[in-house]
């Protein structure tokens, strides 16, 4: 592999010639990686010299400028360097220096550029003139700034003033600029308002909310490259991977490269958890495929093995483990042996045993998960087992190891200043979980949700996607926020412009490390559009200059102006957020690397291992909240499996702190599944909101495989596509803007089904269409269905393509994890049939 750690030169532009080393493992084509990264550097000639630059030297392509900034496609968060010519972007670079991206980017960074320049993103706002909600046909006017605000100001206040506050809601998504939530959050709070929810559900809150319950953090525990504290390296020094539910190869393309880099040199053993074989999976030493939904069953027989065989590390466990007799008691008295797990799984027991030997005598084992668990219908229960298993064999809180669960967002809010007026008690929100505005909007319970802001496309993620659309008719008034005229805009009263991230100034996190960058402006914005910050600045002036009742004064003063300048943003936001003192403008833009919260002074390293017995944790720790040498931020200051708080906690809505097995009631089987009780009592992960208890252990009895034979599951199409996004840029649209149905050759041939047919794929909720993609990596009783299409991406049309309903037609939003609020997108019952010609 070419390496890239010199500075690039105008005549290393091309990009694509030299593979990572994941992409020589997968054999891609030479001038792509599977895994989507590419080398910056092209490969030389066979005299050793390098190919010439024909744009070098060029009047038309030397650039005016170069920017650092950062792709926010995906959480690999790699600097790039982007070239300006008179005001457009005419090259996206890899950033120098920075070792864990090794010179590297992926396919998608220089979509980035093709977000900013395009002919189809939104430009001024727009007020619905009529038209019926969702369609094609609904009709907009051009209007000001002020004239929408106030508009959406005089809405609020209504609602407002009626005693309706809680009947606002707003969804957040992880397009936003990073602090913009907290702003949200302030107008929130200043209207009276409970129901402003963050992406987690749909995204990855399971898997924090057990870290913080197991460690007291909700964090990825580990980091990418070298920890700052000790010089040496850390995720990259583990001699074992056990990834779970994760398709690094093509979601985490660049940082997964670092991680086969180290593997390179430790020789350490990859083993991938995924019922098909990704691309990452074709480059692991052991490819594991369980039934979907089925991963808790797994991780229950590891962790009964461990435990039966005494192969848990003895020292750590007494020094540090909470509740450790109570689940040695619990996995004794259970069936949740190897054997039990293999015939819930389908994996064999001795392939059960030998990964629980080979994690536990490991000598640094790092545990990776993403959407793959968080999208089951027990995420918490299933994550807090795996939790476990690291607990039990002494890897946390120590460099290569780790419970490293994707996407977990910033612990908190930013902290802005104290707001200096009293706020109205804001009551309770709705249920954990985004898809339940649905319901509140079409039943009334537990009270009716009347307006809705978004920032995201819910119209393609929510679950039961037929139900959302009724549900998005019948608001009272909608507003939707982005790039584009997505599916969602045509349900709006009210569409306002979004900035891309080209086109300001900021930081990007890559959250799955607590990762930071600075990152500038390239760009002008593109017509009128605004960066969200300043959108909710904005909003709470409108609300100022409308509110007869408290005046301009109580919402003007908790919003500077001064704060639309993000520099000055970020400040407040360094000088009152725990943990983040050190992480200033000037020292992140000084910074080849990212720097890692907690960073709680100007000379702190940062923190690259959660929890790990060093001086430069227990700083951090004690401006987290922790006591002077506490290494837990749990009540006990050690890891808490079984107290019997949490026990009680957890028993209010169903669970318990030791979890026993149960799924998703569409995984064939007849397996235990749970009963939602029809009452409401306050969540205890998040005890803002509501959500129904449960009854667990309840039969299961595979009716519904009658009809619906197959098990479906959804998730990115490839490495190609990020979110919906992706979808309106050419190359998005090009490469992968047709839907593949991965099906087994074995399955499709018994169904009367050829390699790229047409296909519709029915489940008990609806129907969508794809073309059938044989693929023998994948398990016989399972199906995949790529999300993030929807039926307003025109591009893929354009090129000959097709305009698909979103996948979550076919998914049941009734059926979701109760405690985190996640959707069970990885399990429903399906057929599939030839679509008729």
């Amino acid at each position: 592999m070419t390496k890239s750690n010199a500075p690039v030169s105008r005549r290393k532009l091309v990009q694509g010639a030299a593979l990572t080393s994941a992409a020589l493992v997968v054999g891609a084509p030479p001038a792509a990686a599977a895994d989507g990264s590419t080398a910056t550097a092209p490969a030389p000639t066979a005299d050793g010299t390098e190919p010439l630059d024909f744009t070098e030297g060029s009047a038309a392509m030397e650039p005016d400028r170069t920017v650092t900034s950062a792709c926010q496609f995906c959480n690999a968060n790699c600097s790039l360097s982007v070239d300006v010519r008179a005001d457009r972007v005419i090259a996206v670079r890899s950033g120098a220096d920075d070792p864990v991206q090794n010179g590297n980017i992926c396919v998608k960074a220089p979509m980035m550029a093709e977000l900013t320049h395009n002919p189809l993103r939104l430009t001024h706002p727009l007020i619905r003139t009529g038209g019926r909600k969702g369609s094609e046909d609904s009709t907009f006017r051009r209007a000001t700034w002020d004239e929408a605000l106030d508009v959406i100001a005089r809405r609020l206040l209504a609602l407002r003033d009626k005693g309706e506050a809680a009947s606002v809601a707003n969804r957040t998504t992880g397009r936003l600029p990073r602090g913009a939530g907290s702003l949200v959050a302030r107008l929130f709070a200043l209207l009276g308002s409970p129901n402003n929810t963050d992406v987690g559900p749909v995204c990855n809150d399971a898997g924090g909310n057990a870290l913080k319950a197991t460690f007291g953090l909700g964090n990825f525990t580990n980091g990418y490259g070298t920890d700052g504290a000790t010089g040496k390296d850390d995720l990259g020094s583990a001699d074992y991977y056990l990834l779970l539910g994760t398709n690094q190869a093509e979601t985490h393309p660049v940082t997964f490269d670092y991680l086969l880099r180290g593997r390179a040199r430790t020789g350490a053993r990859l083993v991938v958890v995924d019922p098909r074989r990704t691309a990452t999976a074709a480059v692991a030493d052991d490819w594991i495929a369980p039934k979907p939904h089925t991963d808790l069953a797994l991780a229950l027989g590891m962790l009964h093995h461990i435990l039966d065989q005494g192969l848990h590390d003895r020292e750590f466990v007494r020094r540090w483990v909470l509740g450790f007799d109570e689940l040695k008691a619990h996995m004794a008295a259970s069936r949740y042996t190897p054997e039990w797990a293999a015939a819930v799984t389908g994996v064999p027991a001795a392939t059960i045993r030998r990964t629980a030997r080979d994690y536990a005598r490991a000598r640094s084992a790092a545990l990776f998960c993403n959407a793959g668990i968080s999208h089951q219908l027990g995420a918490f229960d299933t994550y807090r087992v795996l939790t476990f298993l690291a607990a039990v064999t002494g890897n946390i809180g120590k460099l290569g190891a780790g419970c490293n669960f994707m996407h977990n967002t910033w612990p908190g809010d930013l902290h802005l200043p104290a707001l200096t007026v009293r706020t109205p008690d804001p009551g309770q929100a709705l249920p954990v979980g985004p898809d339940y505005f649905a319901q509140s909007v079409l039943t009334g319970r537990p009270y009716r949700l009347k307006a809705l802001i978004t920032q995201g496309n819910p119209l393609i993620s929510s679950a039961n996607t037929e139900k959302v659309k009724e549900a998005y008719r019948r608001l009272d008034f909608y507003v939707y926020t982005g790039l584009f005229m997505e599916e969602a805009a045509h349900y709006a009263d009210v569409i306002l412009p979004v900035s891309s991230p080209l086109e300001y100034d900021g930081v990007y996190m890559r959250r799955d490390d607590r990762a930071i960058r600075w990152q500038q402006a390239a760009v002008p914005r593109c017509g009128e559009s605004r960066p969200d910050w300043e959108i909710w600045i904005d909003l709470a002036h409108a609300l100022g200059r409308n509110d007869r009742r408290k005046g301009a004064a109580y919402w003007t003063d908790a919003f500077p102006p001064a704060w639309k300048d993000y520099s000055v943003l970020w400040a407040e936001f360094v000088r009152h957020t725990p943990g983040m003192g050190g992480m200033t403008e000037r020292r992140l833009r000084g910074r080849t690397e990212p720097l890692r919260w907690p960073c709680p002074t100007p000379r702190h390293p940062g923190v690259s291992a959660l929890y790990q017995d060093h001086p430069s944790w227990y700083a951090a720790a004690v401006s987290l909240g922790g006591a002077p040498g506490q290494r837990f931020l749990t009540p006990s200051g050690k890891i808490e499996i079984f107290t019997r708080s949490l026990d009680r906690n957890l028993a209010v809505a169903g669970h318990r702190a030791l979890p026993d097995f149960y799924t998703h009631p569409e995984v064939t089987g007849a397996h235990p599944t749970l009963a939602y009780e029809k009452r409401f009592v306050t969540s205890p992960v998040n005890p803002q909101a509501l959500t129904h208890p449960v009854r667990l252990g309840v039969r299961g009895d595979g009716a519904v495989h009658r009809d619906y034979p197959l098990m479906g599951m959804t998730g990115r199409p490839g490495v190609a596509h990020f979110a919906t996004v992706t979808h309106w840029t050419p190359t998005g649209a090009r490469l992968n803007g047709i839907r593949f149905l991965q099906i087994h050759p074995a399955t499709a041939r018994r169904l009367g089904i050829d390699d790229r047919d047409e296909v519709v794929v029915e489940s008990p909720r609806g129907r969508v269409t794809a073309t059938a993609l044989y693929w023998p990596g994948i398990r016989e009783d399972t199906v995949f269905v790529p999300n993030t299409f929807g039926p307003a991406q025109r591009l893929a049309e354009e090129l000959g393509g097709t305009r698909y309903e979103a996948v979550n037609a076919l998914v049941d939003d009734q059926y979701y994890d109760n405690l985190s609020g996640q959707q069970a997108y990885k399990c429903f019952a399906c057929r599939v049939t030839r679509k008729p010609s």
